[in-house]
């Protein structure tokens, strides 16, 4: 686990690189996740579905799985409700508390460790993502007024995903050319993410990092708290161990790089947004093998 954290990291550092180079600007790192979330992130979905028969079983562990993890996300709402009331920017330390880097650090992350295994978990849970952060994360952000249908119903995540199930459930597999290439776009997500999220980090001013006790608060809370709370509500369910697996670790990746894109939507910190997914992930290369080992020990 720890070797393939460090493998992400090294991609991570070739786009820090090539940013702090000038190879790499904030227009291009923008046009790289718009790809990634547009392009990559439904080819992942439609070929992790692709590669999958509708059985009993499959479609067993698909609602469990869907249904588990939307108790998860509600009962970490909760929690979080009362943290950070005497802050200012407590919508954005809440954001940052409860979600993860799941499509960009987290999909690599799967495929790295656990391999086609752990994928379906993390597609539905890509899907929930998507979900919840265009309603309660847009919620904590920007108001309850904020809050839109069409954006949560119409974003590349959940649309992705009701292509994948649509293809899915009526057992239509694509033809081979059209296939390979949608594998092929799939293949892009691990190093352009890894790029990406290095080159977002060179754009940081590392010497600001270390006078802002939230961002450590936040990301202990994000990288040790919330997986522990995962792990703790999976324990007692009789889940595949795989789909615990996955889940505690996705649920223990560093802050979601939208942050500071829902920051600067909805009028928050953008720096502080993108401080925090920094901190967090530079600490994740310590906390993501303790998450995996919890989760190997005790699925």
């Amino acid at each position: 686990m720890a070797g393939n954290v460090l493998m992400l990291f090294l991609l991570m550092a070739v786009g820090f690189v090539l940013v702090r180079l000038g190879w790499l600007g904030e227009k291009s790192l923008s046009e790289m996740s718009r790809l990634l979330l547009y392009v990559v992130t439904p080819a992942i979905m439609i070929d992790t579905f692709q590669s999958r028969e509708p059985t009993p079983e499959t479609l067993h562990e698909l609602w469990i799985t869907g249904a588990v993890l939307v108790g998860i996300y509600l009962i970490l709402m909760l929690l979080i409700a009362p943290w950070y009331r005497k802050q200012t920017d407590r919508g954005v330390l809440r954001f940052g508390s409860i979600y993860g880097n799941a499509g960009f650090m987290g999909v690599p992350l799967i495929q790295a460790v656990l391999g086609e295994a752990g994928m379906l978990t993390t597609v539905i849970h890509l899907a929930i993502f998507n979900m919840v952060t265009w309603t309660h994360g847009v919620w904590l952000m920007g108001g309850r007024e904020q809050i839109s249908l069409k954006k949560m119903v119409l974003n590349p995540g959940v649309l992705g995903f009701a292509i994948a199930l649509g293809l899915f459930l009526l057992r239509i597999r694509l033809p081979g050319p059209v296939g390979k290439t949608v594998s092929y776009l799939a293949s892009l997500n691990t190093p352009l993410a890894m790029i990406v999220i290095g080159g977002q980090m060179a754009s940081v001013d590392l010497k600001s990092l270390f006078g802002d006790w939230r961002l450590f608060t936040v990301s202990a809370t994000k990288l040790l708290i919330m997986p522990a709370i995962a792990l703790l509500l999976l324990m007692p369910l009789d889940l595949p161990d795989m789909t615990v697996r996955a889940t505690v670790i996705l649920m223990g990746c560093p802050v979601a790089g939208v942050t500071s894109l829902f920051c600067q939507s909805y009028g928050e910190d953008k720096t502080l947004g993108a401080r925090l997914v920094t901190v967090s992930t530079a600490l994740c290369i310590l906390t993501l093998p303790l998450a995996a080992l919890a989760a190997k020990a005790f699925a």
